[in-house]
């Protein structure tokens, strides 16, 4: 599982290339080690950091006090020397090329260890088929770090305005309390799934087309469960961002209060074939029937979030189950490794041949390095 693509220098950590690129920039701001990563798409035609990186580091930079950051001159090497997360009022424009939950998923892993709340008013695309949306973040993440510890009443994701790829036009409120310290866990029984949530957007279209969504969904869905509701949300006017669109997210609800998720967007105008509101809703059901056979107590898109506040956790021992590890969570184990020189322990539980509970389950367990919120304002 685990390789050395990295040196230890006079620099900090050293890595090479742009792949999982904001996990090392978050890890380092929450570490407070410094890192270089050199040679970002130095051979191709275009070589350097993109317009939506870029975005991102701006972020990095809004929402800590002291950062130092260096790039070159073609944008092929970044040196980030992290400053105190500092919070409070932030506003920002992301980058259309990827949606607001590229930047939210890093809001989510920093905005606990803030010297003072965060508000942040992020604007640009809510909602394409590459990045998870913010629908997806508000339905699973924030129940799995209230698990944490972390909640209160200015806990909230909000969606002012709905924005599509590639247009956007939307609007994202994020609140997240400062947190002096998280709670071990024992998330290790997911449960029976009890009931399955859902909405069904759309915008710049028929509203009709939010209903063809919900009928084909629950063609499948009811098969198998009873208790389904999915709403239609058809946002209009200057709510409704640039560009056309629909999709639908999906949860289901395990009787221990577990949430396991999925998605799917309509694609952008003349960014490859157009699918019908049918096939979307009962391509995202199966999507969402295979997360439940995958099982565990978080669903794929939230896995490395769990590990993360499990590393950071007090000096105790946390346990989740999980179902198989993405390639994005077993790279993001490895970067925990680098950081903060936590291993975790790596169970694999393999369903009983009388039972009928979905694959190979990995239970996780590690020793939090008692991490605690020094940025935080005393009261």
């Amino acid at each position: 599982l685990f390789r050395n693509n990295n040196r230890m220098t006079s620099h900090g950590l050293v890595y090479d290339g742009c792949n999982f690129f904001r996990q090392r920039l978050v890890l380092s701001t929450l570490s407070g080690k410094r890192v270089r990563i050199r040679g970002i798409r130095s051979s191709d035609d275009c070589p350097g950091l993109r317009d939506f990186e870029a975005s991102f580091i701006r972020l990095l930079d809004k929402v800590t006090n002291g950062s130092k950051i260096e790039i070159n001159q073609t944008g092929t090497v970044l040196f980030y020397q992290p400053g105190l997360l500092y919070g409070g009022s932030v506003e920002h424009d992301c980058n259309t090329q990827r949606s607001i939950g590229y930047y939210l998923e890093a809001l989510l892993l920093l905005a606990p260890f803030m010297k003072s709340p965060l508000k942040a008013t992020l604007r640009g695309v809510t909602n394409d088929p590459v990045d998870p949306t913010v629908d997806l973040l508000k339905s699973t993440s924030l129940p799995l770090m209230k698990r944490f510890g972390i909640e209160g009443e200015a806990f909230v994701v909000k969606v002012v305005k709905r924005g599509m790829a590639p247009g956007g036009g939307g609007e994202v409120f994020f609140s997240c309390p400062a947190c002096r310290s998280l709670k071990p866990v024992q998330l290790t029984d997911p449960g029976k799934i009890k009931r399955i949530r859902g909405v069904a957007y759309s915008v710049r279209v028929s509203p009709q087309m939010g209903n063809r969504i919900v009928e084909s969904a629950r063609s499948v869905l009811n098969q198998f469960l009873p208790d389904i509701y999915i709403h239609t949300d058809h946002m209009k006017g200057v709510n409704s961002g640039k560009s056309p669109g629909f999709g639908l997210t999906l949860v289901a609800e395990t009787v221990n209060g577990f949430f396991l998720s999925a998605e799917m967007s309509s694609t952008p105008q003349g960014q490859g074939d157009s699918i019908l509101p049918e096939d979307l809703g009962r391509n995202c059901a199966m999507l969402l029937l295979e997360e439940v056979y995958r099982g565990g107590c978080v669903d794929s898109s939230n896995q490395s979030l769990a590990l993360l506040l499990m590393t950071l956790g007090q000096q105790d021992v946390s346990k989740v189950l999980l179902g198989p590890l993405s390639p994005y969570t077993i790279e993001f184990l490895r970067h925990i490794r680098d950081f903060f020189q936590i291993m975790f322990k790596i169970d694999v539980q393999k369903p009983l041949e009388d039972e009928r509970k979905g694959g190979d389950k990995v239970l996780m367990t590690c020793v939090g390095v008692g991490y605690s919120n020094v940025n935080k304002t005393l009261k």
